[in-house]
């Protein structure tokens, strides 16, 4: 491959949802109603777990973070996926499109890595409950989430690497509404199986692995909460937290396998998932573990009443 030989694309063309105006103006009026509903809910969230001296559990913590990177994962595509429904020709600068690749994929991995971590708080609260607040101490929580981003960041390093190599001599029509490599690596003006290869296995067969892992522990640990039925409330609310991360689990990963661990062939559903998957998941993860969770709900309920009154 002799890069030298192939005129450099310097922007791409974005197809976006939809060529019908009429459309594309219901779904930019159903888009803003959802993100800027959805998203002042996460940043309560933050807010209430950061401010109530009650909320201080390793989980919160976590909890917390997660709806950083939920906002902040759902925040890379939605601004500019708005703008272009008002936009005709819809593009994105080469280094655009690489940016948005590298913090889509950074922040992406970084939130499963994070959801294993909440796996693991939860085994050593419901397994360990006596030796709970020794294991999961400040210290090693806040090393845990620092290993998370940094998983997070060497995954995306990987996926820009092998991007940033590749020709790009035309045509420069991305069939989607971002950059992700599943669209990029279509148009390289050379054979990309061996990339494809390596981004199927880092992406793809991670997310099962770690999705399989993350429903067997789980289900593990509803198996000891059931031989436990008996202990009352606190067994009813680990119960609940854990249903609710596998709420979580489903529809972060769910999507994800679909996109990243088959060939990177174009199918009817991609833009559909892609945008569950980016925009609408991402803002629902925090809000559908704090609906099952109580002392969330009863402190955010204070945190408003005072800053209304």
């Amino acid at each position: 491959m002799e890069p030298a030989n192939y005129t450099r694309v310097t922007e791409f063309v974005l197809t976006g949802l939809s060529q019908t105006r009429e459309v594309q103006l219901v779904l930019f009026a159903i888009f803003l109603f959802f993100y800027l509903f959805i998203l002042p809910g996460n940043i309560l969230i933050i807010c209430t777990i950061r401010l109530d001296p009650h909320l201080t559990s390793p989980m919160y913590f976590l909890l917390a973070n997660l709806a950083f990177l939920d906002i902040w994962y759902s925040s890379i595509t939605a601004p500019k996926m708005l703008i272009d429904f008002f936009v005709e020709r819809k593009k994105i600068s080469f280094g655009g499109c690489i940016a948005q690749l590298f913090f889509l994929h950074f922040v992406g991995a970084s939130e499963m890595f994070l959801l294993t971590v909440m796996a693991f708080d939860r085994y050593a609260a419901i397994c360990h409950p006596l030796r709970y607040a020794t294991i999961m101490n400040r210290r090693l929580c806040c090393i845990l989430v620092a290993v998370s981003w940094m998983g997070g960041f060497i995954h995306s390093i990987i996926q820009v690497a092998l991007i940033v190599r590749l020709p790009f001599c035309g045509p420069n029509e991305l069939d989607s509404y971002f950059c992700d490599i599943t669209q990029v690596v279509r148009i390289a003006c050379v054979n990309t199986f061996l990339e494809e290869l390596v981004m199927i296995f880092s992406s793809g067969l991670i997310s099962v692995v770690c999705f399989i892992a993350l429903l067997m522990s789980y289900a593990f640990l509803l198996v000891v909460l059931r031989k436990h039925s008996g202990s009352g409330e606190s067994t009813s609310r680990a119960m609940s937290t854990c249903y609710s991360h596998i709420t979580i689990v489903v529809l972060m990963f769910g999507p994800s396998i679909y996109i990243y661990a088959r060939p990177f062939d174009s199918f009817p559903l991609d833009k559909v998932v892609s945008v569950f998957h980016t925009v609408i998941f991402p803002l629902l993860n925090p809000i559908i573990y704090t609906m099952r969770n109580k002392e969330v709900k009863t402190a955010m309920r204070k945190l408003v009443n005072i800053n209304f009154i």
